[in-house]
């Protein structure tokens, strides 16, 4: 198992959109998601920068494959209008390195 963390930025009056979203997340997201081996996925919100921060634990070390799928991109489509995107739709996602961790 591996942790995974990055941030994006979510655009400024989004954020209830963009929750309301993640409360409608597709069922095929989340199975497609759980069949890559991601167990824990969380995303949290800096209100003051706009700033979302997501943590991932994934079976393995990467769950960057996952954007080559239609359902991943389809989902990228359907949330760029929130947040900061690449050409492809993707989210601009900067890995965040752990400093700290409590065990």
């Amino acid at each position: 198992m591996s942790v995974i963390a990055f941030r994006m930025k979510l655009r400024p009056g989004c954020q209830d959109e963009y929750q309301r979203r993640h409360a409608d997340i597709w069922p095929e997201l989340v199975a497609l998601l759980s069949a890559s081996g991601i167990s824990d996925y969380r995303i949290f919100l800096d209100e003051s920068t706009h700033m979302l921060f997501a943590i991932q634990t994934v079976a393995g070390e990467s769950s960057q494959a996952l954007g080559q799928t239609e359902i991943v991109q389809r989902w990228w489509a359907h949330m760029a209008d929130l947040m900061d995107v690449n050409a492809d739709y993707s989210p601009v996602s900067v890995p965040l390195r752990e400093v700290f961790h409590m065990t």
